[in-house]
């Protein structure tokens, strides 16, 4: 199966984790970004990562690729199937998606993807905005609902829940953006904790490997 998509996006990140967890195998290729190339084009209709391919089958979009993948490869179980736990699972995966990097997204984009990778300046002003109205609350949230020591969001096993509310905090990690620890002890362990998991650490390197070079 083949992935398109760089790690560098907390989507594709969160897919290529799962995978890593779950023991499938997948090719990541990259999607050619900002002039992606005509495979990623046809498995992804909309150019947005990842978009996964899988003999004649495309699919497109990360939550529906961990569906996917986790109705094909159902052991071990990252999605539960007892129905307050997948409720809660399905929470924090749509949790992270659009409200975690909603932010994040305003933040990385402009200091990152825009003067990096598009050749233009970000707009500064609409990430200090979203650091400073949006991101305290978020970790004020997450403070309330993260387990003490080394337990779970959902049960007593890591499940998608984990992986998806982890993978944004590496881009939040690339930018040097931590947490207060007075504050937020309990999320910043947890963070710590899942991202350096075998299934994150190696992505987590490399991009912070990449980042650290100069532009060509």
């Amino acid at each position: 199966m083949i992935l398109y998509g760089s790690t560098m996006s907390p989507f594709v990140r969160k897919v290529a984790a799962y995978a890593v967890e779950k023991g499938i195998e997948l090719d990541i290729q990259q999607t050619g970004f900002p002039n992606p190339t005509p495979e990623f084009c046809a498995a992804s209709p909309f150019k947005k990562m990842p978009a996964l391919v899988d003999g004649d089958y495309c699919l497109s979009d990360s939550t529906a690729i961990i569906h996917y993948l986790e109705a094909k490869y159902p052991e071990p179980e990252l999605i539960p199937a007892e129905p307050r736990a997948r409720g809660r699972v399905i929470w924090f995966d749509e949790f992270a998606d659009t409200i975690l990097f909603g932010c994040g997204a305003k933040v990385f984009f402009n200091r990152v993807v825009a003067p990096r990778f598009l050749g233009r300046p970000g707009d500064e002003a609409v990430a200090e905005a979203a650091l400073r109205d949006e991101w305290p609350p978020i970790l004020d949230y997450l403070e309330t609902v993260v387990p003490e020591g080394g337990g779970y969001l959902v049960g007593d096993t890591l499940t998608l829940a984990d992986v998806a509310v982890a993978s944004p905090f590496a881009n939040f990690r690339h930018l040097g953006i931590g947490f207060d620890l007075q504050r937020h002890p309990k999320t910043a362990a947890y963070v710590e904790r899942i991202l350096e998991r075998p299934s994150f650490k190696p992505f987590v390197e490399r991009e912070a490997a990449f980042l650290a070079r100069e532009p060509a």
